[in-house]
């Protein structure tokens, strides 16, 4: 059982791309076939991984590995699961680390900070007003931008850690957004 175990969630972590979300139809054909869960519950399983903090998959190859055969089925799952993306990245960061003093490569990553930090900010203004429009700038909007300058400036200039700025961040939206 637990080789079987080894075997399906490395060939999974090992062939599928698109994040975790679209390896759970592949799991669920796998635990179909194996007959290790019922479509009931490999949906409670699946649930429960994306509640709990984590990428989806590992965590639910972790739970369907640990409802078949205990805590040594959730570890060989696990591992199953992981393994193949830590042998990838190993293999990909001994290449890299000999190529990475070069000036091509140097100069790639300048100029791809200018890209990731454009494509962040527009994830952050179309996730965070979301639902409101562009055009319609309301107290929450404003109260919104304000919380975000005040994180921005209270980690970069006065070093607050990121976790006190999320907890004061989410304590005023309790208090204004209810």
């Amino acid at each position: 059982m637990l080789w079987s175990l080894f075997l399906t969630f490395f060939k999974i972590g090992l062939i599928s791309f698109g994040g975790g979300y679209a390896m759970i139809p592949i799991i669920q054909h796998e635990v179909s076939s194996h007959h290790w869960l019922s479509d009931k519950s490999f949906a409670d399983a699946v649930a429960l991984a994306g509640m709990a903090p984590g990428p989806i998959a590992t965590n639910t190859a972790t739970l369907i590995g640990y409802k078949t055969a205990g805590v040594p089925g959730a570890a060989i799952s696990t591992l199953g699961m992981v393994l193949p993306s830590l042998l990838l990245m190993i293999l990909i960061t001994a290449y890299f680390y000999k190529v990475s003093r070069t000036k091509w490569v140097k100069s790639s990553f300048y100029g791809l900070r200018p890209i990731v930090t454009g494509l962040i900010i527009y994830a952050a203004i179309h996730f965070g007003f979301s639902g409101m429009g562009m055009g319609s700038v309301t107290w929450k909007t404003l109260l919104s931008l304000l919380i975000t300058c005040g994180v921005v400036i209270g980690v970069m200039k006065y070093k607050l850690h990121p976790m006190a700025a999320l907890l004061l961040s989410g304590l005023v939206g309790v208090v204004f957004f209810q």
